[in-house]
């Protein structure tokens, strides 16, 4: 079945968890230590999600976002203002995920689509995003649609990023 998109509420905190969690497993492995990856707990994060719902969604400029099929969350995206204004760059995606059995099936790019529409809405002409270097599966996914490379870079965490840049309207 094919997933429709449509904004997150609280309810699906536990849903918005799995997913990120699930992928972080998959996606991440080799990037990101194992102890790391291990540590992460569906049931903390929801209870933290629940518990910041409101904070984080009291800004009408950022946009949780959830891809459905037959009742289950199969994807989430989050996006809004950019967290440091670059060259005119106002906004943000702050994180996109789809359950592994969802890889190229269309919950991403349904799911990136939908951010960019809500992006260009708010007023953002430009938009960037941070992503694990090394991560071949995203890069793949990002230059396919747009978003390119632009030479930022930071580690955190000691984790590697690099920042990838799109003009969503010219």
């Amino acid at each position: 079945m094919t997933a429709h998109v449509r904004d997150a509420t609280v309810a699906d905190a536990a849903g918005i968890a799995c997913v990120r969690i699930e992928t972080w497993r998959a996606a991440y492995s080799g990037l990101v230590p194992k102890e790391v990856l291990d540590r992460l707990d569906v049931q903390r994060e929801t209870a933290h999600r629940v518990e910041r719902w409101d904070e984080h969604h009291a800004d009408a400029g950022s946009h949780d976002l959830v891809a459905v099929a037959d009742g289950e969350v199969v994807g989430w995206a989050s996006a809004g203002r950019a967290r440091e204004v670059l060259d005119g760059v106002t906004g943000e995606l702050y994180a996109i995920y789809a359950h592994t059995e969802r890889w190229s099936r269309g919950v991403g790019k349904a799911l990136l689509a939908e951010v960019e529409r809500r992006l260009i809405a708010d007023g953002h002409r430009r938009a960037y995003l941070w992503m694990l270097a090394g991560n071949e599966r995203a890069a793949a996914f990002y230059d396919a649609r747009g978003w390119h490379l632009d030479g930022g870079e930071k580690v955190e965490e000691g984790l590697h990023e690099v920042r990838r840049v799109k003009a969503l309207l010219p």
